[in-house]
Formats: C-alpha cells, sequence, structure tokens
C-alpha cells in the first residue's frame, strides 16, 4: 500500500510540473519559476498597499459623509418642528376664523377702510 502511494504521489508531481509547464511555459522550464514567485509577490504587495490606500481613502469619505448626514439630519428635524409650529398656528387661525366669521371680516374690511380713508 506504501508502495501505491509512492507511486500516486509520482504522478501527482508529474502531473503538477506538466501544468506548471503549460501555464507558465519558459520561465518554469528555465527554473525561473522562483523568480517569477517573487515577481507575483511584489505584485501582490504593491496590490494589497494600493488596497489599504483606497480603504482608508474610503474610510475618510465615509466619515465625511456620516457627518454631512447627521448635520442634514438635525436640520431637517429643525424644519419639521418649524412645520409643526406654523401648522398649528394655521389651524388655530382657521378655528378662530370659523368660529367668528364675521368678526374677521370686520376686522380686514376695517383695515382697509381706515387705510383707504387715510388715503383720502
Amino acid at each position: 500500500m506504501h508502495k501505491h502511494n509512492t507511486t500516486h504521489d509520482c504522478c501527482v508531481r508529474r502531473e503538477i510540473k506538466n501544468l506548471l509547464s503549460l501555464a507558465f511555459g519558459d520561465l518554469y522550464n528555465r527554473q525561473c519559476l522562483p523568480l517569477f514567485s517573487l515577481s507575483l509577490y511584489l505584485l501582490y504587495t504593491v496590490a494589497k498597499q494600493s488596497m489599504e490606500r483606497l480603504n482608508s481613502k474610503l474610510y475618510v469619505e465615509n466619515c465625511f459623509i456620516m457627518k454631512e448626514n447627521e448635520r442634514l439630519r438635525k436640520k431637517a428635524e429643525l424644519l419639521n418642528q418649524e412645520n409643526q409650529q406654523l401648522l398649528v398656528q394655521l389651524k388655530q387661525k382657521l378655528s378662530k376664523a370659523n368660529k367668528n366669521p364675521n368678526g374677521s371680516n370686520n376686522d380686514n374690511n376695517v383695515s382697509s377702510s381706515s387705510s383707504a380713508s387715510g388715503q383720502s
């Protein structure tokens, strides 16, 4: 059974060598694979550093966006409160106008007639 594993391992190694030769061609055949591996490592390192810089940039941008979002949320809250107050005032005026429609019209007529008489 040990012999079978050794034969199997040998076949697997041969197959791996064939795949490497197909994939990397001359680099593998000229025994340049360590140099190729170093190139891959350097490429990985540069890509990793680039991703870290991009990640940092995106983190800072995200912080600015969250700050702006908080500022806009507070502004929207204040505008909502102002709208609620204006709505209450409008409802009060409409309620008074409905309770005393002649009085509010008289007030308007009086101020209109007094301003008209002041002009004469």
